[in-house]
């Protein structure tokens, strides 16, 4: 089913400052470019020429055809923040321009590193698994980005940011669905010139600036931009005293530009980032259950887990704007980038064509610790040791050439485009030393909510902290109640009889239930994975995008991409969690086996594959542009986006055994072939992590006027999703689905601020 959604867009009344060209023409646009346009690459004069006669002094020249046009004069939802704007705003990263660039929303999850998402008229990818690629690209200098929180960091020196909305999908690297943002540096000039700033704030913040730039020659300039950033973080551990969720960065950025003639330049960039940081923790919102009246609305009670989790001598910070914290003492959300790149970009005028060809290596590395309950217990929690990271390297080569015939009524460009994108992923997600504890309750409540009539005395005493000691003392009414099994489960859990911590049992009841049915010693404390993922992406492209000049004020743009895309992924998968696989190949106590198989275990604890999948996508737009006045442009388009689909980078996906209980369906262990208990009727494979591309199908209908000293800009879209590529959360797991058939569309905000949600019943999709 198409996901549909209608929004009228009424952004962007803004005050333009004069941006005078400050390069010369290698292609011989009307428009000339500002310092550090794309299109026209390198081609930087080494003296400020004035604006040509036909062309508005208070005009931003942008790049989002690929090539050099007046703001007001592209037929696009586009918009332009300049180096000066950013200034006066106080921005320095990507992820403050929302504040300038209507429909705009940068945000981030669990880490700023690896969960960071961009949306652009409320569509953006949520959650932090690898293996999504953003449906809005962010590319800095023409090179793409693998992920938006690789562009997480500060910007240094530019000259704009353009920010496109909708899909984006003939031009540039990547193809998006959603948009894009194109961040264009500073460039090297043959005029010296020096500059830095210092900055102070509160939490001891302290951040510097500097860039220098100047000739070394006749022909070649160089440029040198530097950033330091250090701040105290704003919330406070209660177990260790320590501040986290702070700042310290920095960022290195040279450039040489050599420029022979005005028909030919080369542009060479070397950056280097570095981040040392612990990001994110966050406080509880206050601690409660949600329960519904029955008649779609909802009521609030007293949280049955707050209670638990302080029994058993945990912290839950609930009071928000305290902005305290409780971290498991060893625990942390380290938050380690390091981050570079190498580009080169080289333009030669022909005379009748001009060419670009664009060429980049780039590496991410991010390495992460996360204390996933967010509390002080020992619950949940990836390792701060090294064996937690995502890694990207990426080479990618563009190559366009465009001019215009005809006289000039036809501008044309043709161009193509490789990536090579090489992916690791390792994960070493694990069970606390308070985990078994925990899941006792949550078991313990369950039984007392489903059998409080046979209860003496309550299983877990909500109202009192002693949680622990509760499950361990109630006793029963009548026994056996449902069958010498319930009878018998029960019993482990409540600390019964045989139960009552005597050897060979303990206060686990899921240890208790494995050693009365055969398996003595096994345990939940300490059991994880060691997952290690290896995906190989190449992607080639060729595209045109051509301007028809019908008339003076009358144009058409074609733009045509075919996109093929091959991921291969090989993967080796093992753990050590012996409980889940036990408990939940035990008919008689696979309903039980939810909890402990939230960490599943894969057959024989080891598990490698590989899978590969191969698209072929055509992407592309068509505007018809009209100028009834030299201040306003009217346009109508249709434009398809598409994102690659990929593979679910996390063993959850897997199929499980599901086995149904009063609760609903209990997840199990990794389905091992039909001898598996639950649904299982094969064995489990990589094929099963993949996921569909998704594509969008945009109209939009625009106006644009420019006045002297204001523009305004209106747009009304529709936008068609399909596959859309939804990070879900089914109480126990993050999957990866494409949503195809759902009973209502995506909606434009909750109240909870959302960008958008996701309503209804899916009745299709896969994962």
């Amino acid at each position: 089913m198409r996901k549909s959604m209608w929004l009228v867009s009424a952004g962007l009344i803004a005050l333009s400052a004069p941006a005078f060209a400050q390069q010369t023409d290698t292609d011989k646009a009307a428009a000339q470019p500002t310092d550090g346009a794309t299109a026209e690459a390198g081609a930087v004069s080494k003296t400020a020429t004035q604006p040509t006669a036909d062309q508005d002094e208070g005009a931003i020249i942008v790049t989002a055809t690929r090539r050099n046009e007046a703001l007001s004069d592209v037929p696009l939802a586009v918009s332009a923040v300049t180096a000066e704007t950013m200034k006066n705003s106080g921005a320095t990263d990507i992820r403050q321009l929302t504040q300038l660039s209507p429909s705009l929303l940068v945000s981030s999850t669990s880490s700023e590193a690896g969960g960071a998402v961009a949306r652009i008229r409320g569509i953006g990818t949520v959650g932090d698994n690898p293996g999504l690629e953003s449906s809005v690209g962010v590319f800095i200098d023409g090179v793409y980005r693998s992920r938006t929180g690789s562009a997480l960091t500060e910007l240094g020196a530019i000259d704009r940011v353009e920010v496109l909305r909708g899909p984006q999908g003939t031009l540039f690297g990547r193809n998006t669905s959603a948009g894009l943002i194109s961040v264009i540096t500073a460039k090297p000039k043959f005029t010296p010139e020096a500059s830095g700033s210092l900055s102070v704030g509160n939490f001891n913040y302290r951040r510097g600036e500097i860039s220098l730039t100047g000739p070394i020659s006749d022909t070649l300039a160089a440029r040198f931009d530097g950033v330091y950033i250090k701040r105290d973080g704003f919330l406070e551990d209660l177990v260790s005293g320590r501040d986290v969720n702070n700042r310290n960065r920095y960022l290195l950025r040279g450039q040489l530009l050599y420029q022979p003639s005005t028909n030919f330049s080369v542009r060479l960039i070397a950056d280097y980032t570095k981040r040392k940081e612990e990001c994110c923790a966050a406080p509880y919102l206050p601690a409660h259950d949600t329960q519904g009246d029955g008649s779609g609305g909802y009521t609030f009670q007293p949280s049955t887990i707050k209670p638990i989790i302080e029994g058993l001598g945990g912290i839950v910070p609930d009071n928000t704007y305290a902005r305290n914290v409780a971290i498991t003492p060893g625990r942390s959300y380290r938050s380690d980038v390091r981050d570079y790149g190498l580009s080169g970009e080289l333009v030669y005028d022909f005379g009748g064509a001009e060419l670009t060809s664009i060429t980049a290596y780039r590496y991410n590395k991010y390495t992460r610790g996360m204390d996933a309950d967010v509390n002080s217990l020992d619950i949940l929690y990836r390792d701060d040791n090294g064996t937690a990271y995502n890694r990207f390297k990426t080479f990618s080569q563009e190559l366009r050439l465009q001019g215009t015939t005809f006289g000039g009524k036809l501008d044309w460009l043709i161009g193509g485009y490789y990536a090579n994108e090489r992916l690791q992923v390792r994960d070493n997600i694990s069970y606390g030393k308070d985990y078994s504890a925990y899941a006792n309750c949550l078991i313990a409540l369950n039984f007392q909510q489903n059998f409080a009539a046979l209860l003496s005395a309550p299983l877990v005493d909500t109202t009192n902290p002693t949680c622990f000691n509760t499950v361990r003392t109630a006793g029963l009414i009548a026994s056996p109640f449902t069958s010498p099994t319930n009878d018998l489960i029960l019993a482990a859990f409540g600390g019964l009889g045989p139960f009552a911590s005597q050897p060979p049992f303990n206060n686990s009841g899921f240890s208790n239930a494995a050693t009365a049915f055969g398996a003595p010693g096994l345990t939940l404390n300490g059991a994880g994975v060691d997952d290690l993922y290896n995906q190989n992406s190449n992607n080639f492209a060729i595209f045109t995008h051509n301007i028809f000049s019908i008339t003076d004020r009358l144009k058409f743009t074609a733009g045509l991409r075919y996109t093929q895309e091959t991921k291969t992924l090989n993967a080796t998968l093992t753990d050590n969690n012996y409980l889940c696989e036990f408990i939940g190949y035990n008919p008689l106590l696979s309903a039980l086996q939810n909890l402990p198989c939230v960490i599943p275990s894969v057959p024989g604890h080891f598990f490698e594959g590989t899978s590969r999948k191969t698209e072929h996508k055509l992407s592309g737009t068509a505007v018809l542009s009209f100028k009834p006045t030299d201040r306003i442009l009217t346009y109508a388009s249709y434009s398809r986006g598409y994102k690659a689909g990929g593979f679910n980078l996390d063993r959850s996906a897997l199929p499980r055994s599901v086995v149904p209980s009063s609760t609903g369906p209990a997840p199990g262990p990794v389905c091992g072939g039909p001898a598996s208990p639950g649904n299982c009727t094969r064995a489990a494979s990589l094929d099963d992590l993949q996921f569909k591309p998704e594509t969008n199908d945009a109209f939009e209908v625009g106006m644009k006027y420019k006045g002297r000293g204001i523009d305004v800009n209106v747009a009304v879209f529709r936008q068609l999703f399909r596959d859309f590529q939804l990070n879900t959360f089914n109480g126990i797991q993050f999957i990866v689905e494409n949503v195809n058939s759902c009973s209502n569309s995506l909606n434009g905000a909750d109240k909870d601020n959302d960008p958008y949600t996701l309503t209804g019943a899916c009745t299709g999709g896969t994962r």
